[in-house]
């Protein structure tokens, strides 16, 4: 029904201001009331949405993670792009919006016992590469890549500057 779509909606937007409000006042610092005027809704609002702050940062963590793993499938699974691009935009899609400033929002969330998405998204990359190379050789690869995107999340001071060296990354290591 158009109501529970606008519930649906209100409450994702309430997940991505919750987010926010983690990565800029981490965890600990975090309150219910920031959350909610982040949100623009009512404390009581909020807490009849989510009955805590550990179920709201687990909902939003897994939520942002769940967005960023379809982006990446998504972008991996079209057959009319080249494989380079779409494993670099699958990165960008899983990692780059964390990059720089926002870093600090996958600081909050690597503290989350979300376990399986880094998991799935290492799946989808190693199943993309295999098209192009044997499943050993994609399983390294796609485990060097993420290697080498977790440094450069935290050396990389914009998101271009992390798509650039990552485009280097796959180029070296992915085959055509």
């Amino acid at each position: 029904s158009e109501a529970q779509g606008g519930a649906a909606a209100r409450r994702d937007q309430v997940l991505e201001s919750a987010l926010r409000t983690f990565a800029r006042f981490g965890y600990q610092k975090t309150s219910m009331e920031e959350v909610a005027r982040e949100a623009r809704i009512s404390r009581p609002g909020l807490y009849f949405l989510f009955s805590s702050k550990k179920e709201l940062f687990r909902a939003a963590a897994t939520r942002a993670l769940e967005c960023d793993l379809a982006a990446a499938e998504r972008v991996l699974a079209d057959p009319e792009r080249p494989l380079r691009d779409r494993v670099v935009e699958a990165f960008d899609r899983w990692a780059g919006r964390y990059v720089g400033p926002a870093r600090d929002v996958i600081g909050v969330i690597d503290h989350n016992p979300v376990q399986t998405a880094p998991a799935r998204f290492q799946e989808l990359i190693i199943d993309a590469i295999a098209q192009v190379a044997d499943r050993q050789a994609a399983t390294d690869i796609a485990q060097t890549l993420i290697s080498t995107s977790l440094g450069l999340k935290h050396q990389a001071d914009t998101r271009a500057c992390y798509l650039a060296r990552l485009s280097v990354a796959v180029r070296l290591l992915v085959p055509e």
